[in-house]
């Protein structure tokens, strides 16, 4: 029993250490985003990035620990964090998981490099501006974008979203239907779109109604694809194909300046 327990709080440790690396490389955006909105900050720029960390920080762990308590519930989990780095499971057909992720990350950069360049037309040029001014480092994309923002809206959330809806459609025992999952997958994709909407309102003076469509279009787009990555392949499936997305989508960015 005492080793199930360390387990069960390894991984959680696991998974925060990983969240707070992409938490801990988002400090130097801070200033660009309060430069970008063209205010002055209220306060002096190391307690405002100090309050951000502390802020994130509690927001991480709250829903790392709600995805540890509530994935076993629902079928949800870590296969490879189980396997070889905790030695609670049975290997699971890693090649498999490996292939899955760099489709789901090839596609989905290709399909937002797309979005991107498609609505681009539409877009206010002073949000375009004040994103380039913005542009966050290739670290922080890859371990806040790839590796927060995972655990945050799939780990924590979608895992929230499937057990709800499942206790509140379903008789208890019974297994998690598909169209559970779906509905989660997609709902948490949608919130993970309209959660960079305040960004956006710092970019732009005004937020048009193709602004909101890009933001909202765009980010929900990937989400579906990591949603179902995690339902079907797991965790660590979502973070290494929103992990190889970024990488697309900067790929992209250096061969068209």
């Amino acid at each position: 029993m005492e080793s199930n327990n360390s387990r069960y709080w390894a991984r959680i440790l696991v998974l925060f250490g990983a969240g707070l690396a992409g938490v801990l490389s988002a400090i130097p955006i801070v200033p660009k985003l309060i430069a970008a909105s063209g205010e002055e900050p209220p306060l002096p720029m190391a307690l405002i990035q100090a309050a951000s960390v502390v802020q994130s920080s509690a927001i991480l762990f709250g829903m790392v620990l709600l995805g540890a308590w509530l994935s076993p519930k629902v079928g949800l989990g870590t296969p490879l964090i189980n396997t070889y780095l905790l030695r609670t499971a049975r290997a699971p057909d890693t090649r498999r998981i490996l292939l899955s992720s760099v489709a789901g990350g090839l596609v989905g950069g290709v399909l937002l490099v797309a979005i991107s360049r498609y609505w681009l037309p539409a877009l206010p040029t002073e949000f375009i501006e004040n994103a380039g001014k913005f542009d966050p480092p290739f670290y922080t994309r890859i371990l806040y974008g790839g590796i927060t923002e995972e655990i945050l809206i799939r780990w924590g959330l979608m895992t929230f979203l499937t057990w709800g809806l499942f206790r509140l459609t379903q008789a208890k025992g019974s297994t998690v239907s598909s169209g559970n999952y779906a509905a989660a997958i997609l709902l948490s994709a949608i919130a993970f779109g309209a959660g960079h909407l305040p960004a956006a309102h710092l970019l732009a003076p005004e937020v048009t109604a193709p602004l909101m469509a890009y933001i909202i279009v765009g980010n929900s787009a990937f989400g579906l694809i990591a949603g179902y990555l995690y339902w079907k392949r797991g965790l660590e499936a979502a973070i290494l194909a929103h992990v190889l997305a970024h990488c697309v989508m900067v790929a992209s960015e250096m061969l068209a300046s």
